[in-house]
């Protein structure tokens, strides 16, 4: 029985990484004032491991950011546009 149950955690923990999968999210940017800031905000995400893809509309002041939850989370996104320079937030249509 007790083999059992370590051959039952061995299993879980090295499928773990199938649970995560991609997640998009999006998030409101201050301090973009020209056209120049949403390359400054992309690079900043687009250098956080896990990150796939980031799109910033600068008219919008948004980020659209699609990442590896099992590599970066959304406050480390958060973290790495207000350490460029631009803090955001959560869209609170993606806040639940």
């Amino acid at each position: 029985m007790k083999h059992l149950i370590v051959a039952a955690t061995v299993f879980l923990l090295s499928t773990a990484s199938a649970w995560a999968g991609p997640k998009n999210t999006t998030l409101n940017v201050s301090n973009m004032t020209c056209a120049t800031c949403p390359i400054t905000v992309r690079q900043a995400l687009t250098k956080v491991k896990g990150v796939t893809r980031a799109v910033v509309d600068f008219e919008k002041k948004q980020a659209t950011v699609t990442f590896d939850d099992a590599q970066t989370n959304v406050a480390a996104l958060v973290k790495a546009t207000t350490d460029a320079g631009y803090p955001s937030t959560v869209a609170p249509a993606d806040k639940k």
